[in-house]
């Protein structure tokens, strides 16, 4: 069976941006009075996405799309907001090293060990003087929110951070090792949340690449729960998932794209995914309960990493160590982004809401 996946389209949206975006005055009512913290909130974009340190942010923001930076729009709110640039199809692996070094403004360190695992260059862009964020360490936190792909990044690093890589540190000399790898800074984020994120892999990749160091190698269903072995929950970290789907159950079993909210370029892929059930090469069985998708994640797999606690969000009552599941949204991948011929601006309070509750633990 063909499978359809992810293209670039940011071309696409520099043209369409000349048409204008809509910006809405409505604002959310929160506690700020109430309010235990308001750590600042770094946002890492998915497969193929972009942030403030590139270009086309300006032409078109990666979060808001046609509805307008919701950066701006949540700084405004009272909430410190920035959005990370890593690379559009790297692995998790080197995505967390390229947001490390942003946050601390030091250069990309590949780590000693993966790029001569890999192949690559052991160092990468320079962020010397140009830190996204003006002050991090365990008394200055963060919150991470990754959309898509981003999720496998923000949790990989959150993991490092916590435990760093036993590799690493065996392969680099003492002086020169990256402070990612050497863990023990757990405590410098307060709390993650997954929007959209493919935990267990998604149906749309059908096989795995060959290239191992790739976002599509770590998307594949058999790859992403190893990857979710590798990963650490941290008990005193905050978890939170939000799944999407924009497909509804047909008579016959299988799930169809809704048009109404599926984007275009989606509708073919969730189809697919709708109808698709099988074996991965490792053996897992990916039954009905994955043909509920957003066009390109299954809704399942958003919910939790495998190999971590879960449960379902309760108001009032959340656990840090645990993932907490926030009610599924009705929308397609792109929903939470801020869509993009299906403006979203619903999510400005969404993202305020979840925040007003994340400073009041």
């Amino acid at each position: 069976m063909a499978k359809i996946i992810a293209v670039p389209f940011s071309l696409f949206l520099s043209f369409l941006s000349i048409f204008g975006i809509y910006l809405p005055k409505a604002e959310v009512e929160l506690s700020k009075d109430s309010w235990n913290t308001n750590y600042s909130y770094v946002f890492v974009h998915g497969l193929m996405g972009w942030g403030s340190y590139d270009a086309q942010y300006k032409l078109m923001p990666y979060w808001g799309m046609f509805g307008g930076d919701l950066m701006k729009y949540l700084d405004r709110q009272g909430f410190d907001c920035y959005a990370a640039s890593v690379a559009g199809t790297a692995s998790a692996w080197d995505r967390a090293c390229e947001l490390y070094a942003q946050l601390t403004g030091t250069v990309v360190d590949y780590g000693k060990a993966h790029s001569e695992a890999c192949g690559h260059e052991r160092y990468g862009k320079d962020f010397t003087g140009k830190a996204l964020i003006p002050e991090w360490d365990s008394e200055h936190k963060i919150n991470l929110l990754g959309h898509s792909f981003g999720g496998a990044t923000m949790r990989l690093f959150a993991s490092l951070m916590a435990a760093g890589d036993e590799a690493e540190r065996a392969a680099t000399p003492e002086n020169e090792i990256s402070g990612l790898f050497t863990g023990n800074k757990a405590d410098w984020i307060y709390s993650l949340t997954s929007l959209s994120a493919p935990h267990n892999g998604t149906t749309a990749y059908e096989a795995p690449a060959e290239d191992k160091d790739t976002a599509a190698y770590d998307m594949y269903i058999d790859n992403a729960m190893a990857l979710n072995e590798r990963i650490v929950t941290d008990e005193n970290t905050y978890y939170f998932s939000f799944a999407c789907t924009a497909t509804k159950k047909a008579e016959d079993g299988t799930y169809k794209a809704d048009k109404k909210y599926m984007e275009g370029m989606f509708t073919s892929s969730a189809d697919q995914m709708g109808a698709y059930t099988g074996v991965t090469q490792g053996g897992f069985v990916f039954d009905e309960s994955w043909l509920e998708n957003d066009g390109l994640v299954n809704t399942i797999s958003a919910k939790a990493p495998s190999s971590a606690p879960s449960k379902d969000y309760e108001e009032g009552n959340v656990t840090p160590g645990v993932w907490n599941i926030m009610p599924t949204y009705y929308g397609d991948h792109m929903s939470l982004q801020g869509g993009m011929t299906k403006t979203n601006v619903q999510i400005r309070e969404l993202y305020a809401q979840h925040f007003n509750m994340i400073n009041l633990l």
